[in-house]
């Protein structure tokens, strides 16, 4: 079903990030625009928040679409945070030295 699969997909956010405090997905269904379905994900990591938003015909591909996002955000995020801790490992080292 739908939210068996959007569970699923939100579980597999995971691999990316070990931080994940919430995630959160918001399905919508707008009559007035040719039916559009939209899939909002919402995650919390650790001093950020991370937003995918997504419009198609089907909620399935609206899903997959803004879990790509969210997965490039936290990609970035990581990438991110680990290069601000080799900065703070590099200052410790330097002072010890």
């Amino acid at each position: 079903t739908l939210l068996e699969y959007a569970e699923r997909e939100a579980v597999r956010l995971e691999r990316f990030h070990d931080g994940i405090v919430k995630s959160s997905i918001i399905l919508k269904f707008e009559k007035n625009r040719n039916s559009d379905k939209i899939a909002e994900i919402i995650v919390s990591v650790y001093r950020a928040r991370l937003t995918g938003v997504a419009h198609s015909a089907d909620f399935f591909k609206s899903i997959d679409a803004a879990i790509k996002k969210v997965t490039v955000q936290l990609k970035k995020h990581k990438a991110k945070m680990r290069e601000k801790d080799k900065k703070t490992v590099r200052r410790v080292r330097a002072k010890a030295v």
